[in-house]
């Protein structure tokens, strides 16, 4: 059957991490590593959605000079979005957590911090200290961190922004807003860095008194702030955690919101799969998972058609995505899943090859689009 394009008014941006890595390792002394990540960030800014691979974090292990920082950092903190994570649900996947029955999301900032950390190695006794000197008529501060006086160690410094810490939130109650209907918590270690984990507990706070507290009531929900202890350890640990609960990390979403409410890049919540790529290199079959990656573009194109108003391009997307889950769903399905349902007595004719998943989730898309009996 043919099937009748449809139009999109705006662009999206593809950054494609395979050319940017290609080009890193080809013509590395003739341009700065990161143009491309800075050109495709601005384009974000301007066309407001954007879809990207997985990326790597090149290192000397590539032949650089340097360590160089994440392409996820620098994306995100050009963006000054919210990385949020939310499951893909399969009724037929079983969880690890039989009780998890009702969708969890979990939001990571992701500007500055770790991803805009300076660390250094520390090789001989001396004082490391803090210094702060304003740009206007205040007073420098200064304040010793450490005396080292043996071998010497390693040191960490990091900061972040009251605009981002307040985006961060605003972020972070649209999304999970009351047409969700979801609670919302933030947990912090703001018993040990008071002031600045602090910090973020009472923007947090501020934002939701002013503006968002009586819509949370009115639909029984509500916002909370839990000391980190409470809710497990970091944002990447929460993640894995919760998606493992859930049945698979190749069942996760991973859209990056930025405070404007306009402006989001979507992605796979997974990284790159090398193991699988190597064995395709070498000409072996691979049974690869690609409902991330389908769903980072089903969530950009999603958007965009929100944005423009596009009607066409959402009910193509709705399908597209239901697709998938009835693929699955209906018994075909990649290793990792069937990994879930038959454990070590997997047999190879309980999942498909990574083509075969892709040809079923088009065969369903097809149903969808034009019926069972136009095929």
């Amino acid at each position: 059957m043919e099937f009748e394009k449809i139009m999109v008014a705006n662009p999206i941006v593809e950054m494609d991490a395979s050319n940017e890595i290609t080009l890193v390792l080809v013509i590395i002394p003739f341009r700065s590593l990161f143009s491309p990540t800075w050109k495709s960030s601005e384009a974000t800014l301007k066309y407001n959605v954007a879809i990207k691979c997985a990326t790597i974090t090149l290192g000397m292990g590539f032949g650089l000079k340097k360590m160089w920082r994440s392409p996820n950092g620098t994306i995100r903190n050009i963006l000054n979005g919210t990385v949020f994570r939310e499951l893909i649900i399969c009724r037929n996947i079983p969880r690890i957590v039989p009780g998890w029955t009702k969708p969890i999301c979990i939001g990571r900032h992701a500007f500055g911090d770790q991803y805009r950390a300076t660390d250094i190695i520390v090789n001989e006794p001396g004082k490391l200290k803090l210094i702060f000197e304003p740009s206007g008529p205040s007073r420098k501060t200064e304040f010793e961190v450490f005396n080292f006086t043996g071998a010497g160690g390693v040191a960490l410094a990091m900061y972040n922004t009251d605009e981002s810490i307040r985006a961060f939130a605003e972020s972070s109650v649209t999304v999970r807003s009351p047409g969700k209907k979801w609670p919302l918590y933030l947990s912090m270690k703001n018993t040990i860095l008071k002031t600045y984990d602090g910090r973020f507990k009472d923007i947090f706070q501020e934002v939701y008194e002013t503006n968002w507290r009586s819509k949370f009531q009115a639909t029984g929900i509500w916002y909370e702030h839990r000391l980190i202890d409470d809710m497990n350890y970091d944002g990447d640990v929460q993640i894995d955690f919760l998606a493992q609960g859930y049945g698979s990390l190749g069942l996760m979403t991973s859209v990056l919101v930025c405070p404007d409410g306009k402006t989001i890049e979507a992605e796979a919540a997974h990284g790159t799969v090398t193991r699988h790529y190597r064995v395709h290199q070498k000409g072996g079959e691979t049974s690869t998972n690609s409902i991330a990656s389908i769903f980072a573009w089903s969530r950009g194109l999603a958007h965009r058609a929100k944005l423009d108003s596009n009607a066409s391009l959402l009910n193509f997307i709705e399908k597209l995505e239901a697709a998938c889950m009835a693929t699955v769903e209906s018994g075909k399905m990649t290793k990792d899943l069937a990994l879930l349902i038959h454990g070590s007595k997997v047999k190879r004719d309980d999942y498909v090859n990574t083509e075969e998943f892709i040809d079923a989730v088009a065969w369903e898309l097809r149903k969808r689009l034009f019926g069972s009996s136009r095929l």
